[in-house]
């Protein structure tokens, strides 16, 4: 299977730690500022990276299309967007667990 440039760019863009926790982050509230994200960094998972390096991560999420942004006013808000996460489902499907199975190799 030939890799493509999207493909490629979403696998860097999660392969950062900081770049998933900035998506957990818009998980749990989405629609934030750079100024809420870096303050939520820094207070909820002591990362205290500049403005401009969380700035850097958000651009690469969004080449990415993990993030879309919006601006309210002079404001730029950063929104997750899970669907490229399918590519990764739809490459390597999980196959449903057989519970009945799992259970009598256990006893």
């Amino acid at each position: 299977m030939a890799e493509s440039a999207a493909s490629d760019a979403l696998f860097r863009a999660l392969a950062d730690a900081t770049r998933r926790i900035i998506l957990d982050e818009l998980a749990q509230r989405d629609g934030q500022s750079l100024f809420e994200i870096c303050t939520r960094l820094a207070m909820r998972h002591e990362i205290g990276s500049s403005r401009q390096a969380i700035s850097q991560h958000l651009a690469l999420l969004e080449q990415a299309g993990l993030v879309r942004t919006e601006r309210a006013g002079r404001t730029k808000l950063h929104h997750l967007t899970t669907a490229p996460l399918g590519e990764i489902a739809r490459r390597w499907p999980v196959a449903p667990v057989n519970h009945e199975s799992t259970h009598e190799k256990e006893n």
